[in-house]
C-alpha cells in the first residue's frame, strides 16, 4: 500500500516525467554513453561503503534506486550520459543453492516491481532525476522466460502474471545450443531454478508483452530497453516489440560470429557487439594477443551488419569474467578500455570497471562498488572521464563523427591505429597489448592515414600532450610504457573543458 507522500511524489514525478518528451530515437542513441549498473550492486540507500557483499554468495546486498539517485555525480562525472539498470519486475523470492534473484532475470510478475530495489516512488524518481540532468535510462527487460524455484517438470504456473498457464510456454526440455530450434525452444535454468520458456512466437504472448512494456515504458519515462537472451527467442517478436515501446532497444546475442549476430539488427535497432569483445579481448588480455583477428574483426564486422553505429560497443559485463581476472597489467586495460569506448557504436562500460575490479566468472563478476568508496581519482575513473570528454567534445562539434565508419589505417603484430571522423573533427587512436614493460618507440602516421593537415597542431588527450604534425602532415606518435594514445585537433578544442 503507498503512503500519503509516495501517492503524492508519484503525482508530482509523473507531471515532471511528462515534460520531458518522448523517447530517444535510436539516431539520437548513438550519441549516448551507457553506464551499466547491476541495480543490486551499485549503491545502497543508507549510503554505507562497508556493508559486506561476497559476490560469490549470490545473494541480494541491498543496492537499490534510492541509491543510485544518491550517486549519479559518480556517474556523471565520468561523461556518461545514459544509465542501464537491471530489470526491475518482482522476482523469484525464494532462496536456493542457485542463490537469489539479486540479478533480476527470474520474473514471477511482470505487473509488479522487485521491492528489494525500492517503490514505484523510487524508480519514479531515478526516471526524474535522471531527466533533470539531462541525462536516460535504459532498463534491462527479459521476454524469453520466466523464473522458478523448482524442476522443470514441477512449475506451477498459476505463480506468474501474466503469464498463468502452461499453454503459454514450450515444453520443458535441455537447450543445445549447437542446435538453434532447440536454443529457441528448450528452457535455459536447471531444475533448482528452472526458467520456464516463454512462446513468443505465439500471438497471444506478443500482444501481452506489447501491452506490458507500452506500459512500462510510459510509466516510468524509459529511452531505451536492452533484451535479455535474444538468441532464445523468435526473432520475429523483436520489430513489434520494439515498436510497442517505442523506445532504441539493444539485444542480448552472445556468440562471436558476425554471421550470426548481425542478422538480428534486421528486427531490432540494437545488437551487443559479441564478436567484438571476444577479439578485444583476445587482443589486449596478453603481449601476445591477436591484434590481426582484431583488425579482420572490425572489418568483417563493418560490412555483415547492418549499422554498427547503433551496436552496444563493450569490453565487460555482469556475464562474462572481468578483463583484469585475465591481466592485472593497468596498461592492457587502459587500450581496451579506449579501443572500446571509441569504436563504431555506442559505449558501454559495467559498474566496477572503472575501479579495476577483477572478478572472474559468474558470479564473481558482480561484485559490489560501494566498497570501492566510489573513489573519482582511480585510475581508470579518470582514464574513462578523458575518452567520454572527447568523444562528447567530437559530437558537439559536429554529429558527422557518429556517422564516420572508423577503420584501422595502420596495424602491425603489437599496435593497430583507427580513426574516426571527417577531416577536422576525427579522432585517432593507437591502441598496443605490449603492455607497461613494453618499452619506448615512435610510430609516423602520414597524412593519408590520419586527415591531419601540414604543420596541424593536434593533443594527445590522455596525456595532455600537444604536438604539431610536420610539414607533409606526418605525426610522431611517441609509444611508451604500453599505454594508448588518442589525438584531436587542438583547433576543436577551445573551451571544451578538455587537459584544463
Amino acid at each position: 500500500m503507498l503512503s500519503l507522500m509516495d501517492i503524492v511524489f508519484y503525482l508530482v514525478s509523473l507531471a515532471l516525467l511528462a515534460s520531458t518528451g518522448g523517447a530517444l530515437t535510436p539516431s539520437q542513441w548513438r550519441s549516448q554513453s551507457i553506464y551499466q549498473v547491476l541495480t543490486d550492486r551499485f549503491a545502497r540507500t543508507d549510503g554505507s561503503t562497508t556493508a559486506t557483499c561476497d559476490a560469490n554468495n549470490g545473494v541480494y546486498c541491498g543496492g537499490s534506486w534510492q541509491g543510485i539517485i544518491n550517486h549519479l555525480d559518480y556517474i556523471q562525472n565520468m561523461g556518461f550520459t545514459a544509465i542501464w539498470i537491471s530489470p526491475v519486475v518482482q522476482n523469484l523470492e525464494q532462496s536456493t543453492s542457485d542463490g537469489e534473484s539479486y540479478h533480476g532475470y527470474w520474473a514471477q510478475d511482470v505487473y509488479a516491481l522487485n521491492a528489494n530495489f525500492g517503490t514505484m516512488a523510487d524508480l519514479l524518481s531515478l526516471s526524474s532525476h535522471l531527466h533533470a540532468r539531462g541525462m536516460y535510462l535504459m532498463v534491462d527487460v527479459v521476454t524469453n522466460h520466466m523464473g522458478y524455484a523448482g524442476a522443470r517438470d514441477s512449475v506451477d504456473y498459476s505463480v506468474f502474471n501474466p503469464f498463468d498457464s502452461q499453454e503459454y510456454y514450450h515444453p520443458p526440455c535441455a537447450i543445445d545450443y549447437s542446435n538453434q530450434t532447440s536454443t529457441q525452444l528448450c528452457w535455459e535454468g536447471d531444475d533448482i531454478v528452472s526458467l520456464p520458456d516463454l512462446r513468443t512466437e505465439d500471438s497471444d504472448v506478443l500482444s501481452m508483452w506489447k501491452t506490458w512494456i507500452k506500459q512500462l515504458v510510459s510509466n516510468y519515462t524509459v529511452d531505451g530497453l536492452r533484451i535479455d537472451s535474444c538468441a532464445e527467442v523468435d526473432q520475429a517478436f523483436f520489430q513489434p516489440f520494439e515498436t510497442a515501446a517505442g523506445t532504441y532497444a539493444v539485444c542480448e546475442v552472445d556468440n562471436g560470429d558476425p554471421a550470426y549476430v548481425c542478422p538480428y539488427q534486421n528486427d531490432v535497432s540494437g545488437v551487443l557487439n559479441y564478436p567484438a569483445y571476444y577479439w578485444i579481448t583476445q587482443a589486449f588480455q596478453s603481449t601476445s594477443g591477436s591484434i590481426s583477428n582484431l583488425v579482420n574483426g572490425i572489418n568483417t564486422m563493418k560490412s555483415t551488419c547492418a549499422d554498427t553505429t547503433l551496436l552496444g560497443s563493450f569490453m565487460e559485463n555482469h556475464d562474462q569474467p572481468r578483463f583484469p581476472s585475465y591481466t592485472s597489467d593497468m596498461a592492457l586495460a587502459k587500450n581496451a578500455i579506449a579501443f572500446t569506448m571509441l569504436a563504431n557504436g555506442i559505449p558501454i562500460v559495467y559498474e566496477g570497471q572503472e575501479q579495476h575490479y577483477a572478478g572472474g566468472a559468474v558470479p564473481n563478476d558482480r561484485e559490489a562498488v560501494w566498497l570501492s568508496g566510489y573513489s573519482t581519482s582511480s585510475p581508470l575513473y579518470l582514464h574513462v572521464a578523458a575518452l567520454n570528454q572527447i568523444r562528447n567534445r567530437a559530437v558537439e562539434q559536429n554529429d558527422t563523427y557518429l556517422d564516420y565508419m572508423a577503420y584501422p589505417v595502420y596495424s602491425d603484430d603489437t599496435t593497430v591505429a583507427m580513426r574516426k571522423g571527417f577531416d577536422g573533427n576525427q579522432i585517432i587512436g593507437i591502441f598496443t597489448n605490449r603492455g607497461a614493460s613494453g618499452g619506448d618507440s615512435t610510430l609516423s602516421l602520414p597524412a593519408s592515414d590520419t586527415g591531419f593537415a601540414s604543420n596541424e597542431k593536434v593533443l594527445e588527450i590522455l596525456s595532455c600532450t600537444s604536438v604539431t604534425c610536420d610539414g607533409s602532415g606526418t605525426l610522431d606518435i611517441p609509444m611508451s610504457s604500453g599505454l594508448p594514445r588518442i589525438y584531436y585537433p587542438s583547433s576543436q578544442l577551445s573551451n571544451s573543458g578538455v587537459c584544463s
